[in-house]
């Protein structure tokens, strides 16, 4: 779950066969009660049918929550982080940065890095697009060394500058559930 559109599709399918949550987070569902494999399957189905998954393995699940970590970190985070992001995302998650790392390439086919990337390059869009802040601002907001390092990130992903993307009329983006998804 990446959206709250995604929360109110979960909270409604969880309705529809009587479950009750305690909480409903990006990527996490926390259950009052204990599933029926019956139920279990009627979810599923009904997730599925709305474009979400459920997952079970632990592998899937902890992905899905280094997704949503950098997710959260890039588009709804104010400040940038005190700290390097894979001291963060190991903190976060309690887990080794290296294993998160090796686990998300082998299962993602793109690195952490470069899903981080992308996910910022979305959000410098948005910002652009927004055009409340100037590209300093954005390169501080976003955790950029310096706006030469935002730049080249961003032409190396855009293929423009973000002057140049600035002025297109017709701004390209892709929603969050999109971007670093390979298939």
């Amino acid at each position: 779950m990446v959206s709250n559109r995604c929360k109110m599709m979960v909270k409604g399918e969880l309705k529809k066969l009587g479950l009750h949550f305690i909480i409903i987070d990006l990527g996490v569902v926390d259950i009052m009660e204990d599933i029926t494999p019956e139920k279990r399957q009627l979810l599923k189905t009904g997730l599925l049918e709305s474009g979400l998954e459920l997952m079970d393995d632990k592998k899937s699940i902890l992905i899905e929550k280094i997704k949503t970590a950098i997710i959260e970190m890039v588009h709804h985070l104010d400040e940038p982080l005190k700290k390097n992001f894979s001291e963060y995302l190991s903190e976060k998650l309690d887990q080794n940065y290296t294993y998160l790392a090796n686990l998300f390439s082998e299962v993602q086919g793109i690195t952490i890095e470069q899903f981080l990337i992308l996910h910022k390059i979305e959000r410098i869009k948005e910002l652009i697009i927004y055009d409340e802040l100037n590209i300093t601002e954005i390169a501080w907001k976003m955790n950029y060394s310096s706006v030469a390092h935002l730049s080249t990130q961003f032409k190396k992903v855009t293929g423009l500058s973000p002057s140049h993307f600035k002025l297109l009329k017709n701004k390209r983006r892709s929603p969050i559930e999109e971007v670093g998804n390979l298939s």
